[in-house]
């Protein structure tokens, strides 16, 4: 789009409550003149948040996927008759491992993004290779509770359903919405009140206006937060902001509830207050001291070959001829 507007001298305008890292930065430099929207539509108040430390809820003998604060929210929705939006985000869903006991996910040394579980429980990093087995204790705290994760949406939708037997539920991730029109029929559906409780992945975030939402319920920041990938905080921060943004656009008040083993990392902070520049100015330190865009560039090489030996030595040519 923006190389188009070039070619036809016309004007860009690019709009985003979450504007990415390099987008901003160039906003900054006064490449990019920036508009801000200093309030909400019609001055509505932002919603409350609460931010759950689910360490603590297991500590406390809670192994449900809902933390107490957010089952007592939508048992208060049900009551009053109001509807509530559950959130998991399975996007890029990698088999990162961490730890319920101090929420460290396992990390690359010298890349620090998330290692990827493989099938012979090597844990390898996505960027540089970087490799170790899978430990049997958390190498941060030495708790034996590490593990991945395997929550879906149908885990949630079941247990949902097992605590609130009269609640209406509908779901909607990729299995749902297969079908033709599917994905207007669930949001219409949920849009004309025949269902209580929606929960679903990323789809149901964005931008869906539905006045009766009063409570948003996110099941589990850190899929986010752990990707394989040096975006993931950011990642993190836009989709806590956008699902937020979905409670209280009716005539009542908004509230959303953040379940997260990692409450105290500056994307879920950030995110929690609707604060983007307090997450840009951490981000940006962040990116800069690990040398990644937008303050250094980076490029992918990928290469493939049936001849290993070819391949590495054309490998080394390849690298060889940047560095020069």
């Amino acid at each position: 789009a923006e190389y188009r507007a070039q070619m036809e001298n016309a004007h860009l305008v690019m709009g985003s409550a979450t504007p990415s890292l390099e987008a901003y930065t160039k906003a900054k430099d006064g490449e990019y003149r920036l508009v801000k929207l200093e309030a909400r539509y019609e001055d509505r108040p932002l919603p409350e948040v609460t931010v759950v430390d689910l360490r603590e809820e297991l500590k406390n003998g809670n192994r449900s996927i809902l933390s107490r604060s957010l089952k007592t929210a939508v048992e208060r929705r049900l009551e009053r008759g109001e509807q509530s939006v559950l959130f998991l985000n399975r996007r890029g869903y990698a088999g990162f491992v961490s730890c319920r006991s101090c929420g460290e996910a396992l990390k690359c040394p010298h890349c620090d993004v998330s290692l990827t579980r493989h099938g012979n429980n090597q844990m390898i990093c996505h960027y540089c290779g970087f490799q170790m087995p899978q430990p049997k204790v958390c190498p941060s705290c030495h708790s034996g509770l590490i593990g991945g994760y395997g929550t879906g949406t149908q885990k949630v939708e079941e247990e949902v359903q097992r605590l609130f037997p009269q609640a209406r539920i509908l779901r909607m991730d990729k299995d749902t919405t297969t079908a033709k029109n599917a994905h207007e029929q669930i949001l219409e559906k949920f849009g004309n009140g025949e269902a209580d409780i929606l929960v679903g992945t990323q789809m149901i975030v964005k931008g869906h206006d539905f006045a009766n939402v009063t409570l948003v319920g996110i099941i589990l920041a850190d899929l986010t937060l752990f990707q394989n990938d040096y975006r993931a905080g950011e990642r993190t921060f836009d989709l806590i902001t956008q699902a937020a943004g979905r409670a209280g656009r009716g005539e009542q008040p908004g509230k959303v509830v953040i379940q997260t083993y990692k409450p105290e990392h500056y994307a879920i902070k950030a995110a929690a207050g609707q604060d983007y520049s307090y997450f840009y100015k951490e981000e940006e330190a962040y990116r800069g001291l690990m040398k990644y865009p937008p303050e250094w560039n980076m490029m992918v090489v990928l290469m493939v070959s049936s001849d290993e030996a070819f391949l590495d030595q054309m490998a080394e040519d390849i690298c060889d001829y940047i560095r020069s």
